[in-house]
């Protein structure tokens, strides 16, 4: 195998590991979505997997899609194929994202308008959690008060895991990400009110609860699915035969 083979298998599986699960706001990589991913001289194969059978249909896609835009953009990937297995609407899916029909385009009637508002009620969501673990993270080092959270910015957060999570989610609704912007605002950049804080944060406390809680139940139904199939929540299997840069 070439370095180059390999460097592409490591490019390969990082563009995977940028495709978040919409709901659950977690790498579909981590997860244990990743079924298998197969590289030949070709191109690349991903086979992708749920934890149940009738997962939503506008999420699958939306996983789908999303692993296909990543591939997709890998250099030198070759042909990309992104597969769904064992669902209910498996091959609609497969063969709507093959044939680059979009989500209208692959369910037709059954489909919503368009799948952009979903995503941007996750992404809301995603950022609404982000930033309460970034609050609490402050309240609990005893720097700030809750009532002085209406102040607090970008700056004032210690560098790490939860203030990297934040930005990217900031990034992603059209926040911005100067060191002096709030940290407490709407999805839309208003600053919360010091009278709506102690509410709005546990609003955002329950909604991070929830995508945790979801993410918990969905590793636990993707183990008891594929129990003595393939191990669930593993490292996907990857087979890398290609033979050239």
């Amino acid at each position: 195998m070439t370095r180059m083979a390999v460097s592409v298998e490591a490019e390969v599986l990082a563009a995977l590991s940028t495709v978040l699960d919409p709901e659950l706001d977690e790498p579909v990589t981590e997860l244990g979505f990743v079924r298998s991913v197969a590289i030949d001289d070709e191109g690349v194969e991903v086979h992708l997997r749920l934890p149940t059978s009738f997962c939503a249909p506008n999420f699958a896609y939306l996983m789908v899609a999303d692993a296909y835009d990543a591939l997709a953009a890998v250099p030198g990937a070759g042909r990309v194929r992104v597969l769904l297995d064992d669902h209910h609407d498996s091959d609609k899916i497969n063969a709507g994202t093959a044939a680059g029909l979009g989500y209208v385009g692959t369910f037709g009637v059954e489909a919503e308008d368009s799948l952009d508002e979903l995503r941007r009620t996750f992404q809301r969501k995603a950022h609404l959690a982000a930033m309460e673990r970034c609050c609490r993270s402050v309240l609990a080092s005893g720097a700030w008060t809750v009532e002085e959270l209406p102040l607090l910015e970008l700056f004032d957060l210690p560098e790490g895991r939860l203030k990297s999570a934040l930005m990217r989610r900031r990034e992603a609704i059209g926040l911005p990400n100067h060191s002096h912007a709030r940290v407490m605002v709407d999805h839309d950049g208003t600053p919360v009110a010091r009278s709506d804080v102690a509410l709005r944060l546990r609003l955002a406390t329950t909604t991070r609860v929830s995508i945790e809680g979801n993410a918990h139940f969905c590793r636990g139904l993707l183990a008891t699915r594929y129990a003595g199939v393939d191990p669930a929540g593993s490292a996907p299997v990857v087979t890398n035969t290609r033979s050239h840069p």
